[in-house]
């Protein structure tokens, strides 16, 4: 018998990736041990949290129609369905974006005492930051990050752009620092291109991100903890049609995900163990999934993903079945080592 028995799976968001998020929620709803714990689907949006379904151990799963769904009591985060007052034990974060990746979520659920999935909303405030992660890892000896402009809305573009032209080579990245699956992004390959860019970047935020453009093989790599300490998964190759790993890449098929990728042990090996670095230094929890870049000079960190993407197609669930791992067993070693 495990430490829980009602398990809340928290999907959709408020931020461009809700409907991904709803996909990656559904899947691992749909692969939790129905005959260890009752699961419970919810929608959150915009603070509006309801009970899109149910599902009691060993029992069938019942949907509720849109335009009927319970509400969620966020007092003490529970549910009122048939008379019957359910409060969750655990909850399965799987909001990409805001509140759920951003720190937010996870502070209303530490003041309630309520055991969750992910990083601690401290860890997931930082990683999800783009430019705050990579100050917490700059300075480390283990893994590279790319040369890299602060941008806050409000500043003067024309100094923005001229220290991004003096400080790096083109082409650059403009993100927003707290956006996924490639919203807002843009490579750009000539200076004039700057200021359109950053506009874009900040229509997912108020803080940019210019990167300088790496050049080597795209690799991606996730670590969890289970009973036994930290461990990484098999590494995936990205090889995409596009300029770069963009969201029609993403979600259209337009890549190829290699698993496991062909590299060499060495590299392997390497990949695998900076991951677990990663992931201890900066005090991470559940799965997390690190980006890379592999060039000439070394293994650069892209981003790191503190909720990554949880679809049948996703790149976590193809390192699981790599790694010849279940994966009802690898979320429930995820549930109960959280």
């Amino acid at each position: 018998m495990g430490k829980y028995s009602k398990i809340a799976v928290i999907y959709g968001s408020d931020s461009s990736e809700w409907e991904v998020s709803c996909r990656s929620g559904e899947f691992t709803a749909s692969r939790i041990d129905g005959t260890e714990y009752d699961v419970y689907e919810i929608f959150a949006r915009f603070g509006k949290w309801q009970l899109v379904a149910m599902k009691k151990r060993d029992a069938m799963r019942i949907a509720f129609p849109e335009g009927s769904r319970p509400e969620i009591d966020k007092t003490d985060f529970s549910v009122r369905v048939l008379g019957e007052k359910i409060v969750f034990d655990f909850a399965f974060i799987m909001q990409h974006g805001t509140p759920g990746e951003n720190g937010l979520l996870q502070g209303y659920f530490e003041m309630l005492g309520i055991p969750f999935s992910t990083c601690s909303a401290f860890v997931s405030t930082v990683v999800f930051d783009k430019f705050a992660c990579k100050s917490y890892l700059r300075d480390e000896d283990f893994v590279k990050t790319a040369p890299d402009v602060f941008v806050r809305k409000g500043m003067d573009m024309e100094a923005v752009t001229a220290k991004i032209v003096s400080k790096l080579k083109f082409p650059v990245f403009v993100k927003p620092t707290d956006a996924g699956s490639s919203f807002g992004i843009t490579k750009v390959k000539a200076p004039e291109d700057l200021p359109e860019a950053i506009r874009f970047a900040f229509s997912e935020g108020q803080m940019v991100i210019v990167e300088q453009g790496l050049v080597g093989r795209e690799l991606t790599c996730a670590a969890y903890t289970d009973s036994e300490g930290v461990k990484a998964l098999p590494v995936i190759e990205i090889v995409t049609e596009n300029e770069y790993f963009d969201y029609d890449a993403k979600y259209n098929g337009h890549s190829q995900e290699i698993c496991p990728a062909p590299i060499e042990d060495a590299v392997r090996d390497h990949i695998q163990e900076t991951s677990r670095k990663i992931y201890s230094h900066l005090g991470c929890s559940g799965v997390v999934r690190m980006d890379y870049i592999l060039a000439e000079d070394g293994l650069y960190l892209i981003e790191v993903n503190t909720i990554p993407g949880m679809t049948s197609a996703s790149l976590v669930p193809k390192m699981v079945r790599t790694a010849g791992l279940d994966m009802t067993d690898f979320l429930t070693s995820i549930i109960e080592n959280s």
